[in-house]
């Protein structure tokens, strides 16, 4: 799209525009709550930032939304976000833009969806036990943990693929990690 086109538009999700006006309320909605005074204050590289990670999730959940339409799921079902996500590591494992969107019970029931076939061989959760012979106190738990974890690194690189297929940035709206727009801090 040229530069005029973005006009008033931050992305695209498969051709439909994500407004700055929903970026603006996101961001409005964050400064209105108890973590205001950890924020970055808007204009600053750090605030351009936030409206980038902002866009990220906006972006992601739109994402997930065509999914969970396409495959006509309902929240009924979903698993609870204690069951995927049940602690701190976990949330920063998956990153917080899938787990920001695993908030919602419909994410959830897309989780459950993408990740249903997937299983781990009795061989890795006899390598895990080897590696790790005091952390878990039968194979049934060790299972469980190891499923969990790639069903969780499954719908990241899911939603991960399907985003980068479906979306398009506007300028200035880059993902925050990306070394090419001018906010990047991330240096080696």
């Amino acid at each position: 799209m040229s530069e005029s086109a973005w006009a008033g538009v931050a992305a695209t999700v498969d051709g439909v525009p994500v407004s700055l006006d929903e970026v603006d309320a996101r961001e409005a909605s964050l400064r209105a709550s108890r973590i205001a005074s950890s924020l970055p204050r808007p204009g600053t590289s750090e605030g351009r930032q936030l409206r980038r990670w902002l866009t990220q999730i906006l972006v992601a959940e739109r994402v997930v939304a065509t999914e969970a339409a396409a495959r006509r799921l309902n929240v009924v079902d979903a698993p609870s976000e204690a069951e995927v996500l049940p602690d701190m590591t976990v949330r920063m494992e998956i990153g917080s833009v899938a787990a920001s969107v695993l908030a919602d019970p419909l994410a959830r029931a897309v989780f459950a969806e993408v990740s249903a076939g997937i299983d781990v061989a009795d061989d890795e959760v006899a390598s895990y036990r080897e590696r790790n012979p005091l952390r878990f106190s039968n194979t049934a738990d060790v299972t469980a943990h190891l499923r969990a974890a790639a069903r969780r690194r499954a719908f990241r690189l899911w939603l991960d693929a399907r985003c980068a297929a479906a979306v398009e940035l506007a300028p200035g709206y880059e993902h925050p990690g990306d070394p090419r727009q001018p906010d990047n801090t991330h240096r080696h």
